[in-house]
């Protein structure tokens, strides 16, 4: 039942990862443009400028839960790399349990009121010709939180799988997922 579980969820760790690399090459396609319109025509647009830092964001947040799935994610690993499978798993399910699930959650609760606060005023950026809808970028980081909260469910199922035996170590032992 864990494995279904967390198959699922890493599946879903899969799809943001995949939606954060497409959005990368949109990134690069539109700083491309923007760089070429620059320097070569001496023009350009306020709105694909903005757009950059907005797929920006999108691609950092999103890629956040895949990271986690990978155990791309930053740590601490002067003592962590001395510990043994089973201590590791207990780490990581305290730390996940403890610290990400709640800070994640809080970030959603307290940023609902930022995207519904700009949809009701319908915040527009403040740069002559920049982009409309603000709103939609700032959803994102809730949305992204949810992911991350989705995505540390199957990291700490994969950690109990661990401490119990059923589960290599390490993610990429088990490819068949």
């Amino acid at each position: 039942m864990l494995f279904k579980i967390q198959r699922i969820i890493d599946r879903f760790s899969d799809v943001t990862g995949w939606i954060a690399a497409g959005l990368l090459l949109l990134m690069l396609v539109n700083v491309f443009y923007d760089a070429i319109m620059r320097y070569f025509f001496r023009t350009g647009s306020i709105a694909m400028q903005e757009m950059e830092w907005h797929i920006f964001a999108v691609v950092f947040l999103f890629g956040i839960s895949y990271a986690l799935k990978e155990e791309g994610h930053v740590r601490v690993d002067v003592l962590y790399d001395g510990f043994n499978p089973k201590l590791k798993a207990i780490v990581n399910i305290v730390g996940t349990l403890i610290f990400m699930i709640p800070l994640s959650a809080l970030i959603v609760e307290g940023s609902v009121w930022f995207v519904h606060e700009a949809y009701v005023t319908g915040e527009i950026s403040g740069d002559p010709g920049g982009l409309t809808h603000r709103y939609l970028i700032k959803a994102v980081i809730p949305v992204a939180f949810v992911f991350l909260i989705i995505s540390a469910v199957g990291f700490v199922i994969r950690n109990i799988r661990v401490y119990r035996g059923d589960f290599p170590s390490s993610p990429d032992a088990d490819n068949d997922l």
